[in-house]
């Protein structure tokens, strides 16, 4: 397996000197760069009791800004996500079309493959850490190493950003 040490080590620097809310995120989305690799990276939280969701961070922020919410959409990806707690997989953009309607910009964009990884904190969803790149990147060695090396660091990059959220 892939020794990831380095970019871990650099990921908990971050985060202990991390002084705004977009630090953590900005470390997690350098973290995901160096291990499996990204092209468009996002966190969307969500709020179970509102059906919404909200994007905090973003990696393309012209493109997927950070504001607003959306409605939950209880399709195949929520039940994956949401209610399995799994990482939903797509690497084909006509994959992808299935579930995002927004995958035409996916496309322009040079992606055509995506890991959702749920975070979950108290037994609770708090959100999904988006990665995106090319058509077929996502190999299932790169899906094993994204939740195995990804889960803790995307944890505590959120509740990092919260807490300096809170400080502000």
């Amino acid at each position: 397996m892939t020794d990831f040490t380095g970019p871990l080590a650099t990921f908990d620097l971050a985060l202990s000197t991390a002084t705004t809310p977009d630090a953590p995120f900005d470390a997690l989305l350098k973290l995901t760069q160096e291990t499996i690799g990204v092209k468009l990276f996002t966190f969307m939280t969500a709020d179970i009791k509102t059906e919404l969701a909200q994007r905090s961070y973003t990696s393309h922020p012209e493109d997927y800004p950070v504001s607003g919410t959306k409605p939950i959409t209880f399709d195949r990806w929520f039940e994956t996500v949401h209610k399995d707690r799994k990482s939903f997989v797509a690497n084909t953009l006509a994959d992808i079309a299935t579930v995002f309607p927004d995958y035409e910009l996916i496309g322009r964009l040079g992606c055509g493959s995506v890991i959702n990884l749920p975070v979950v904190l108290g037994d609770t969803l708090v959100g999904t850490v988006n990665m995106l790149h090319e058509e077929h990147h996502y190999t299932p060695e790169r899906v094993a190493q994204a939740q195995a090396w990804l889960s803790v660091p995307a944890k505590a990059a959120y509740l990092a950003s919260r807490s300096l959220s809170t400080a502000l």
